[in-house]
């Protein structure tokens, strides 16, 4: 069985690595047709677009990963029942689900490797790739979009705003601060900048107008400089500009957590960011429960009916995921049941295929 199982395992990985690597120059191919005027335009040298192309390869293994899968199960399964290997395995007293094994091995390596991609890699890489468009693409003396006029709920019935930043998010400018008990204001103190000031952990304001209301009375007073100690950091303003797609899983999660408790909202597109790159890399083993079974029988015009195959489930759950996910942006449907939802139908499709193969 140990001999068997090897040797699926090794039809199964030659499959997976060609099958990516023809996806991945299909890719390169498409977008470098669409992008051709844009690199003579910018006169790009030919080790610049290699290394922009390299830069794209973590997210297109990601992406088409569940595609690879299926078709190298779809393939190898295929192969065995049209050369008359697996009816002598079936009859040798190898089940459905001992089949499986070989190929569920390599679909565990293979979700391993996507997870370390999604968590790790892919952000670097589109990180490395957004900074090269700007640089590269971009006219002239744009700069990214700035954060201005920003609200912030603070725990506590506290309201931040600030009209600018600077690059690091220490120091803030035209600063406002209200406090509220229940729906009542008491007390707003406005500021020309404040600054975070590392050692103490608090927020500096320079020039400080503070008004408290009591009642229908109002006080007023003014002091150069004043500490506040709010749950916002600075690093958690500079995340405000940052893509989903650029952080790497920790800094997601602090991410979330962080503006969720600084009470931003909006928040729905880095929720389905964040749980995507844990269901797109499940998504690779999932599949396979689809390709294998349904290849176990003979069919006529093989080879032409498995990449058809391959095709309409491969990128119906591509097609599936990106409307659902953006079901999940939109605020249609809930985060996380819009980054799970076509791993958990696909995976029913898969059990369904399953139970007819082994009837």
């Amino acid at each position: 069985m140990k001999i068997l199982n090897r040797y699926i395992f090794r039809q199964f990985a030659k499959a997976f690595l060609f099958a990516s690597l023809a996806f991945i120059c299909l890719f390169i191919l498409i977008d470098m047709v669409e992008k051709l005027d844009k690199f003579m335009d910018r006169h790009l040298g030919i080790e610049e677009i290699v290394h922009y192309y390299l830069l794209s390869i973590p997210s297109t293994i990601l992406l088409t990963s569940p595609v690879s899968a299926l078709l190298s199960s779809i393939l190898v399964a295929g192969r065995l029942s049209l050369s008359s290997e697996l009816p002598a395995i079936r009859s040798a007293g190898v089940s459905m689900r001992q089949l499986l094994h070989p190929f569920l091995v390599g679909g565990v390596l293979i979700c391993s490797m996507n997870l370390l991609n999604a968590w790790w890699v892919a952000p670097a890489a589109f990180a490395g790739k957004s900074a090269f468009e700007q640089r590269s693409f971009k006219k002239s003396g744009s700069h990214p979009t700035e954060i201005r006029n920003i609200h912030i709920l603070e725990p506590g019935n506290r309201i931040v705003s600030f009209e600018s930043l600077d690059s690091d998010g220490s120091n803030l400018e035209g600063v406002s601060i209200e406090e509220f008990s229940g729906d009542h204001l008491i007390s707003r103190s406005d500021g020309s900048s404040m600054r975070y000031a590392s050692s103490s952990g608090t927020w500096v304001m320079q020039k400080v107008s503070t008004r408290l209301f009591n009642g229908g009375s109002e006080h007023y007073s003014f002091m150069p400089a004043k500490a506040f100690r709010l749950a916002i950091s600075p690093q958690s303003i500079r995340e405000l500009n940052l893509q989903p797609d650029e952080m790497n899983i920790v800094t997601h999660y602090r991410y979330l957590i962080k503006q969720q408790q600084g009470g931003f909202s909006g928040l729905e597109r880095a929720m389905v960011k964040f749980h995507n790159k844990i269901a797109m890399p499940l998504a690779s083993l999932i599949i396979i429960f689809i390709g294998v079974p349904l290849s176990s029988k003979k069919k006529r015009g093989a080879l032409a009916s498995e990449i058809a195959i391959t095709l309409f489930f491969g990128f119906l759950f591509l097609g599936l995921q990106k409307t659902i996910s953006l079901a999940g942006y939109q605020g249609v449907m809930d985060p996380v049941l819009a980054a799970w939802l076509p791993n958990m139908l696909f995976l029913a499709i898969g059990y369904v295929i399953y139970k007819t193969a082994i009837d």
